[in-house]
């Protein structure tokens, strides 16, 4: 039997994006858009993209395309979750590849999905939806995340103006939801970077020993409360302010 609704989520092979996954909160069929792909029990479809090579943007673009025509969904979702840290450390002095793949993955593939999926979404009837994972380090200060923090801002601006493009026609929502310090394996990978590389680690160290980071399972919950509220088209919303 059919089910009304499609949702993608780039990302959702763990982490936040897989706790958004497992959480939609209504039938739906859900695409994880990710290299490895989600664990093989969740439920989860999966089409398989390395979203920091940009040979796979067009077929991820032709494969949001298909799905869609084949699922004729009454909603259709797009949640940009994928990213990485990697490398935390100084500009000017990190590996260049790694610091090549960050940016294409936090700051270029968002934007080139984000456009092809508005080119599927916007000519459907029927509720359209996008959102970007955003996060405080696109509009605070971070030495050792400086691509990470850029590319972050880089998506909340898409999401600015390709919001307000998208009131004016009276199409696609799209929002992007900074959803707090989640406890991922991103986490431990923060706490195990030497100070000289990201000099704010002993902060998300004690986060983590004073209990205060927000379980996957738990921001994924307050993440699909925002969506069932309503976004405001262009808004960029911090879910610890909410």
């Amino acid at each position: 039997m059919a089910v009304p609704d499609l949702v993608f989520v780039t990302g959702a092979s763990r982490g936040l994006g897989l706790a958004i996954a497992e959480a939609v909160p209504f039938p739906a069929r859900v695409v994880d858009v990710s290299r490895t792909g989600p664990p093989e029990d969740s439920g989860i479809d999966h089409l398989p993209a390395d979203l920091s090579d940009p040979a796979s943007w067009r077929k991820v673009a032709h494969g949001m395309q298909e799905i869609t025509d084949d699922a004729d969904p009454q909603r259709l979702i797009l949640i940009h979750a994928a990213g990485t840290l990697s490398p935390m450390g100084f500009a000017g002095e990190v590996d260049l590849d790694a610091y090549t793949h960050n940016v294409l993955l936090n700051s270029a593939a968002g934007q080139v999905l984000g456009h092809a999926f508005l080119a599927v979404a916007a000519p459907r009837p029927g509720e359209r939806v996008m959102v970007m994972i955003s996060s405080g380090a696109a509009s605070s200060v971070y030495p050792g995340w400086t691509a990470y923090g850029a590319g972050k801002a880089a998506l909340d601006q898409w999401v600015r103006n390709a919001g307000e493009e998208q009131r004016r026609r009276g199409a696609v929502v799209v929002a992007a939801i900074a959803p707090g310090v989640i406890d991922t394996s991103m986490q431990e990978e923060i706490r195990s970077t030497p100070a000289e590389d990201f000099p704010d680690v002993d902060r998300f160290r004690r986060l983590h020993e004073e209990g205060d980071l927000i379980a996957p399972e738990v921001a994924a919950r307050r993440f699909w409360e925002a969506l069932e509220d309503g976004l405001t088209p262009g808004s960029v919303i911090d879910l610890r302010h909410r």
